[in-house]
């Protein structure tokens, strides 16, 4: 068959999640792929989540997608980052099993209804009247379709480094996509240059364990998905170890056979996600660097060396590698190295990411400009979704940047563009307190259910957890002490008379349903999913009443005009670093203002009230 409704081209994280989705929403779905066997592969570290990036696949998978399943099943170490902070800034993530997951992926795309696997490059695509028809694969098989995905990572023009040494790859062992990068330039995209690197893989055999620190998963590891009851894949730990000075001379004496630091690589490369090159020239100062030891499978003796990304030649790896407490004997079964490719600038895109240019095509992935497996992932699904609807003749779909941070991300791809790899941190969103980990299923699950890209198990699932939510705030809601009935009971409740619900005492420092049980003790009978769920909420409560009324205030008033001679240095109760910003961006309009990296409700109602003094001050003048 060539005839289909999506196409998808591309079997990463992002192209799986674009396929996927298309074929949720009813779209007669082809995934192209220049190796079937390849889909899902993890092609840089073995990890899934983490700060900000945790918060994408608990997204992906409120609207039903494959990202957390697959990393349920695949998953040897679970881990919550910032446990000990605010459940806004706190990051599932786990150590991932390669083999299994990219087992996982491929059988839940293999039992997805109407996605069709087809083996092939794309060499063109055929554009009538400024509207995608299909596309050409080498050949010579043409494919017809309404809408297409394309989600081709690293492999648009992708040039390996290795020291001296480089080679045309999409990653190593792999083919490029030479040809398509070609058709995107003739069509009018703008496309630029980026870089990501890896660094070498271990012998687990061969690496000195008694010599680093071991960090063990959580004891009671916490599912990515809904629909995952609990972690039955055997968990592992992983090792910590630091680089040496021994090392960082090693370096520094070689650094001009460096790719990075020879002049050969264009691309530029993540800030976030610096080369071990890069640490020792910015950050010389400091005695080492972290490196975390991760095992890549269970029966899999290959250890990725987390934090050594590097294009140095490979006997210079050798010589550092060696030069690190555990690994003075460690073997290197394959080298480190940097790969750069083309993107598209993300600005020809609408924050549906189908391009400007031509209707009907989407991009999603290291396309854009963006880094990371979950990035890429969640741009998959929107992109999908969206392709589907294209294709049926409906309305697209845009998620704002109050109800995701896929639309945090959306925004700022389409918005700002990318000097560098784009990668997905808390900062990032104005209204985190809003947008946590924990409240992904409440937030966006709904809204897949009314698009028809959520299984009715998932949709029955979800109710029946929200159905728990609500009967616990209602028994909180129906209880209730005044401040004398509460010192009684040894809660420190403000003597003003005020009679306050057991949910209102439960945003009190210190106080738990726990706390609460010895007052009304059916409150045990409420489940722990839902304990979790109300405790947070009550905590937030406050918070996220002020943040909605500044985020009110801002919407309402977010076309006015900011004058270009405003001295933002002179407003008080701004960060240094956000000052800087402003400097910088100049923005014309408050609205230009909220998409300053970092910027907050509150900066902005700041911002907000000293424009409108300046207003005051310049009708005054008239």
């Amino acid at each position: 068959m060539n005839r289909f409704d999506v196409i998808v081209v591309g079997g990463g994280h992002a192209g799986c999640e674009a396929a996927a989705a298309a074929a949720r929403a009813g779209a007669k779905t082809a995934l192209v792929t220049l190796q079937a066997d390849k889909i899902g592969v993890m092609s840089c570290n073995p990890a899934i989540g983490g700060l900000g990036k945790g918060h994408l696949v608990r997204e992906i998978d409120a609207l039903d997608g494959i990202m957390g399943r697959a990393a349920d099943l695949a998953g040897i170490q679970f881990r919550l980052l910032n446990r000990s902070k605010g459940p806004a800034v706190r990051g599932p993530r786990t150590q991932a099993d390669r083999k299994l997951y990219r087992q996982a992926v491929q059988n839940l795309l293999s039992a997805q209804a109407g996605l069709e696997i087809v083996e092939g490059e794309v060499v063109s695509l055929d554009v009538d009247g400024g509207q995608f028809k299909g596309l050409t694969l080498a050949g010579g098989r043409e494919l017809i379709a309404g809408a297409v995905v394309l989600t081709t990572g690293t492999f648009l023009k992708g040039l390996i480094h290795i020291g001296e040494k480089r080679f045309p790859a999409g990653r190593m062992n792999e083919k490029g996509a030479d040809q398509l990068s070609s058709t995107l330039l003739a069509a009018g995209f703008r496309l630029g240059r980026l870089k990501t690197g890896t660094p070498p893989r271990l012998d687990g055999k061969t690496i000195d364990w008694s010599m680093v620190e071991m960090q063990h998963a959580d004891e009671n590891p916490m599912p990515f998905s809904l629909m995952t009851d609990r972690i039955t894949t055997p968990q592992i730990a992983c090792g910590i170890t630091r680089t040496t000075e021994a090392g960082h001379q090693i370096i520094r004496d070689n650094l001009h056979r460096s790719a990075m630091y020879s002049g050969s690589i264009e691309g530029v490369g993540p800030r976030y996600c610096p080369s071990i090159e890069d640490k020792i020239v910015k950050f010389g100062d400091r005695d080492g660097h972290q490196i975390f030891l991760e095992p890549e499978g269970l029966d899999d003796d290959t250890v990725y060396p987390n934090g050594i990304s590097t294009s140095l030649p490979e006997d210079v790896q050798h010589d550092f590698v060696h030069s690190i407490a555990g690994l003075e004997r460690a073997v290197i079964l394959q080298p480190g190295y940097a790969i750069e490719y083309d993107h598209v600038d993300p600005r020809e895109l609408e924050a549906t990411f189908e391009t400007r240019k031509i209707r009907g095509l989407f991009l999603a992935g290291q396309i854009n400009g963006t880094t990371g497996y979950e990035e890429a992932g969640a741009q998959g699904i929107l992109a999908g979704i969206n392709a589907a609807r294209r294709a049926g003749g409906t309305e697209p779909v845009r998620l704002s940047r109050s109800e995701a941070y896929i639309g945090v991300m959306a925004d700022d791809l389409t918005n700002r563009g990318v000097s560098e790899p784009y990668r997905m941190f808390t900062s990032r969103a104005e209204f985190r307190l809003s947008l946590r980990a924990d409240n992904a299923d409440r937030r966006l699950t709904p809204l897949g259910g009314g698009l028809g890209v959520v299984s009715g198990t998932r949709m029955q699932r979800f109710a029946a957890r929200e159905s728990d939510i609500v009967s616990a705030r209602g028994l909180l809601n129906e209880r209730s002490l005044t401040p004398n009935e509460a010192r009684k009971h040894g809660i420190a409740m403000n003597l003003d008379g005020v009679r306050r619900s057991a949910f209102e005492i439960l945003a009190m420092e210190g106080v738990t349903i726990d706390t609460l049980k010895s007052i009304w003790p059916e409150l045990d009978r409420i489940s722990p999913i839902a304990r979790e769920a109300v405790e947070t909420d009550a905590k937030y409560a406050v918070y996220l009443d002020r943040q909605k009324a500044e985020a009110d205030v801002v919407r309402r008033e977010e076309a006015r005009a900011i004058p270009d001679d405003l001295d933002f240095s002179a407003v008080p109760g701004l960060s240094n670093e956000l000052r800087h910003k402003i400097a910088m961006r100049r923005p014309r309009s408050l609205a230009e203002a909220q998409r300053i990296d970092g910027m907050t409700p509150a900066a902005l109602a700041i911002i907000l009230a000293h424009v409108r003094q300046a207003d005051a001050q310049l009708r005054g003048a008239a």
